[in-house]
Order: structure tokens, then C-alpha cells, then sequence
């Protein structure tokens, strides 16, 4: 993932989270609201989310070995399930609790101008973030809708960050109209509720990222786009008479396995046969590079009877 739209989305999604999360525990110790509290302990479990991402990255790169001889992609994919569980169990969970209590013990808040100012700087930092994962997800996204490119893409860190920075601006807003609501109406169960419905929405995208991530840990053909191209390249080869089966599946983001059974031309040799294959293997990862790891089984077209 190194040098990638990923990691740039990413490091740039921890440096603004870090900074915002200490800005918004200090305007919980000023203020004492809930609603900041949740959003601190949101921007805390976002800080360590980013730091898994990064973890899973470097360790998806570690050479293949006897005991995992396709290597260690999927680490990326099975990092990226962990962070959806963090931004649940420390995001939604922390911030239903914090708010529901509020609403059930409600205590007057102090310092709404700090408030209001750290909610702004933090919207501030957030939109930068957001704004370099919308332009690094733009490079793989193309003409798919953000729709299809969450629920599709094979590179999980950007759908991560997509989602949570939305996540975060949205409860942003939340917050800052909680508190301002609390502070002009003189009921601080304004501020109780904000903070519930921050927890519902982190608790949403929690469960949208974990179902993405457990579709790809279990393992997602290539999309259709590459699917066609591999198919086409088998096609064209002169030896293919047609496929029988192709399987594909996703390795990591940038890997596809690819099993396919060929019928070819039964006048074929086994020199031949061998070299028909090998044809095929250059013709695929011509146009589909991702496409390495590849088992090609042979059958041979009979000759016509009499």
C-alpha cells in the first residue's frame, strides 16, 4: 500500500484526526458536554482505526511462505474488518451510552463559545481529509457512482476513510447544533440527544464497512470489467477452442487468482499443449496484470468420429 492513493488517504485522515481529538476532549473538559465527548472518543477510535489501516498495509506485503504460499494480501482486508468493529464498539456503542444517560441525568454545559470554536476548527480539519479521500478514490473510482465504488472497490482503506470521514463531518454538525440548541433553549437534553444520534449513525457505518469487509475476506471474484479481459484474452488465443470454467478470485486489492479449464485444438503435441498455455498466461496478464497467480487446465478437443 505504500506510496499509494490509500496511504495518503489515510495518513492524512490520522493527522486530522489526532489533532481534532485532542481539540475535542479539551472542549468536553470546558463544556462538559456529552456530545463532545462522544465526538472525542469518535475522532480517538477513528486515530486507531488509521493506525490499523497503515499496520494492515505493511503487513500485507510480507513475502509468501510454505504455510501461506499466496501471501499475506488479505491482511488489508482482515485490518479493515477490525477497524469497523473499533468504530462500533468505541464509536457507537461509547456514544449511545454517553447520550442516552444524558437524556436520563441531565446536567447544565458551560463554555458554548469553545464549544462552537473547536467544532469548527475539527469541521475544518475533517473536510481536508475528506476532501483527499474523495480525490484519491476518484483515480479508481471513474465513472462508477460512490455507491458502487464503496459497495465494489477492492481496496479497502479508501472506503474506510470515505465513510468515516462522512461519518465524522455529518456528526460534526450534529454536535454543533446540539450544543447550540442546548445552550439557547436552557435544555441541556439537546445535548444527550446529539450525542444518541451520533451513535447511530457511527453504528451504521460501522455495519456497512463490516459487511463490505467480511464479502472481501471471504473472497470476491475480479469484477466484471477484468473478468471480460480475461475471458477475451483466452478467446483469442489460436489454440483456445472455448473455455470450459474460469474462476477468479481477489488475492488482495491488487492480485487476482485465476483457475480456468480450456478446451484446445486436439491436434495438439504436449510441446504444444505446454506452449498453448503459456500463450494464454502472457496474453491474460497483458491485459489484466493483476492477474498472477494462474492455473490453466488443458482438455483436448476430439477429432470428429470416422
Amino acid at each position: 500500500m505504500a506510496a499509494t492513493g490509500g496511504t495518503r488517504a489515510v495518513v492524512a485522515a490520522l493527522a486530522a484526526n489526532l489533532g481534532i481529538a485532542v481539540a475535542k476532549f479539551a472542549g468536553f473538559l470546558i463544556t462538559s458536554s456529552s456530545a463532545m465527548l462522544a465526538e472525542s472518543v469518535h475522532s480517538a477510535a477513528d486515530s486507531v482505526n488509521q493506525a490499523l489501516l497503515l499496520l494492515g498495509g505493511r503487513r500485507s506485503r510480507r513475502p509468501a511462505t510454505p504455510e501461506h504460499p499466496f501471501g499475506y494480501a488479505r491482511e488489508r482486508y482482515f485490518w479493515s474488518f477490525v477497524v469497523a468493529l473499533v468504530l462500533f464498539i468505541l464509536g457507537s456503542a461509547f456514544a449511545l451510552f454517553e447520550g442516552i444517560d444524558k437524556l436520563r441525568h441531565p446536567h447544565e454545559m458551560s463554555g458554548l463559545s469553545w464549544a462552537i470554536g473547536i467544532l469548527v476548527f475539527a469541521i475544518a480539519l475533517e473536510s481536508w481529509s475528506f476532501r483527499t479521500a474523495v480525490v484519491e478514490s476518484n483515480h479508481l473510482r471513474g465513472d462508477a457512482t460512490w455507491g458502487h465504488f464503496v459497495r465494489h472497490t477492492k481496496h479497502p482503506e479508501l472506503p474506510v476513510v470515505l465513510l468515516e470521514d462522512l461519518g465524522a463531518l455529518i456528526g460534526l454538525v450534529v454536535a454543533l447544533v446540539a450544543v447550540t440548541m442546548a445552550e439557547v433553549t436552557g435544555e441541556p437534553r439537546w445535548d444527550g440527544a446529539g450525542t444518541v444520534v451520533i451513535g447511530l449513525l457511527l453504528g451504521v457505518i460501522a455495519l456497512v464497512l463490516a459487511r463490505e469487509m467480511k464479502s472481501l475476506l471471504i473472497g470476491e471474484a475480479a469484477d466484471p470489467d477484468d473478468r471480460r479481459a480475461i475471458v477475451e484474452a483466452i478467446e483469442s488465443a489460436p489454440a483456445t477452442r472455448r473455455i470450459i470454467h474460469l474462476r477468479t478470485q481477489h488475492l488482495g486489492p491488487d492480485e487476482i487468482l485465476v483457475a480456468v479449464k480450456v478446451l484446445f485444438d486436439g491436434s495438439l503435441d504436449i510441446a504444444g499443449v505446454a506452449a498453448a498455455i503459456d500463450d494464454i498466461e502472457a496474453r491474460v496478464r497483458a491485459v489484466v496484470p493483476a492477474a498472477r497467480p494462474m492455473y490453466v487446465e488443458p482438455a483436448l478437443e476430439q477429432p470428429p468420429a470416422g
